[in-house]
C-alpha cells in the first residue's frame, strides 16, 4: 500500500514538472513571436539596408561595407552624434539635479499633501507631448510670453527681442528637461521613501539622508539618468519644432535620410544601427551598474 502511494505521488510530481515547461512555453510563445515580428525583423531589415543587401533603387547590388566606411571615416555624422551625446548628457544631468530635490520634498511631505503633489507632478501626462512642445514655442517666441514681459517692463525694446530663446540648442535642452522631469522624479521619489523608515527609528534627518537615503537612492538616480539619456539621444521631434539649425541633432539626420526628397536609406540605416548598438551597450552597462549598486546598498 505504501509503495503504491509513493508511486502515485512520484507520478503526480512528474506530471507537475512536465506541465510547468508547457505552461511557460505557452505563456511566452505569443509575446516572443510578437517581439520577433515587430522588433527583431525590422531591425534585421534595416541592417540589411545598411550593408546594401536590400536597396531602395533598382539595379545590381550586393553586400558591401562602403556606407559603414564612409560613416566611420567621414566625420560629419560622428560629429553630429557627439553633439547629440553632449546635449543628452546636459539634459540628463539637469533633469536629475532638478528631480532629486523635488522627489525629496515629496518624500518628506505629509500623506495628504504628498498625493496632491504627486497628482500635480503627473498632470502634464494628461496632455499631448506635441501640445506641450508647441506651448513652449508660444513662451519662447519673439512675441511670446517672455519677450512680451520684457517689452512691457521696458527691459527690452520691441524691435530687439531675445531671438536666442527659440530655434536654438538652448530651447531644445530646456524643453527636453521640462518633458522628462516628471519621468525622473517618480523613480527617485520611490527610492527616497525609505527616509521615513529611518526617521521612525530615531535617526536625525541629516544622518538618515547621508547614511540611508542617499545610498539607497543612487540606483534610482542612475535609473532616472538612463531613462532620460537614451530617449533624448535619438530625439528628433523636439529639435524639429524648437531647435532650428543650431538644434539639429542626430535623430533629425536619420529622419531626413529616410524621408527627404532624395532619400539615402543605406546611410540612414547605418546611422540607425549605430545608434541602436550604442543604446544597447549603454543599457547593459547601466543595468549591471544598477544591480551592483543595489547589492552594495543592501
Amino acid at each position: 500500500m505504501a509503495v503504491t502511494e509513493a508511486g502515485s505521488v512520484a507520478r503526480a510530481r512528474a506530471r507537475r514538472r512536465f506541465r510547468l515547461p508547457l505552461a511557460t512555453t505557452g505563456l511566452l510563445s505569443l509575446p516572443l513571436v510578437w517581439l520577433g515580428i515587430f522588433f527583431l525583423a525590422p531591425i534585421a531589415i534595416v541592417a540589411a539596408y545598411s550593408f546594401n543587401v536590400y536597396s531602395l533603387y533598382p539595379g545590381a547590388h550586393g553586400f558591401t561595407l562602403s556606407a559603414w566606411h564612409d560613416f566611420l571615416h567621414g566625420g560629419v555624422y560622428l560629429r553630429l552624434f557627439w553633439k547629440s551625446v553632449k546635449v543628452s548628457l546636459i539634459v540628463s544631468v539637469m533633469v536629475v539635479a532638478l528631480a532629486y530635490p523635488l522627489a525629496y520634498y515629496l518624500a518628506l511631505s505629509g500623506t495628504k499633501r504628498k498625493y496632491v503633489l504627486l497628482l500635480l507632478l503627473i498632470a502634464p501626462f494628461l496632455t499631448s507631448y506635441l501640445l506641450r512642445v508647441l506651448a513652449w514655442k508660444v513662451i519662447l517666441g519673439n512675441q511670446g510670453v517672455i519677450n512680451s514681459f520684457l517689452f512691457s517692463t521696458g527691459l527690452r525694446s520691441p524691435d530687439h527681442p531675445i531671438s536666442q530663446l527659440l530655434y536654438s540648442r538652448f530651447a531644445v535642452m530646456l524643453v527636453l528637461a521640462y518633458i522628462w522631469l516628471p519621468f525622473v522624479a517618480l523613480p527617485i521619489f520611490v527610492s527616497l521613501e525609505t527616509l521615513e523608515a529611518a526617521s521612525d527609528l530615531g535617526a536625525s534627518r541629516r544622518w538618515a539622508f547621508l547614511r540611508v537615503t542617499l545610498p539607497l537612492s543612487v540606483p534610482g538616480i542612475f535609473a532616472g539618468f538612463l531613462f532620460v539619456f537614451i530617449p533624448t539621444l535619438g530625439e528628433f521631434v523636439t529639435p524639429s519644432l524648437v531647435g532650428g539649425a543650431s538644434g539639429y541633432l542626430y535623430g533629425n539626420q536619420i529622419v531626413d535620410l529616410f524621408g527627404a526628397g532624395f532619400p539615402d536609406w543605406e546611410t540612414g540605416s547605418v546611422l540607425s544601427i549605430f545608434l541602436l548598438v550604442v543604446v544597447a551597450a549603454l543599457t547593459v552597462v547601466f543595468s549591471r551598474f544598477l544591480r551592483t549598486g543595489q547589492v552594495a546598498a543592501r
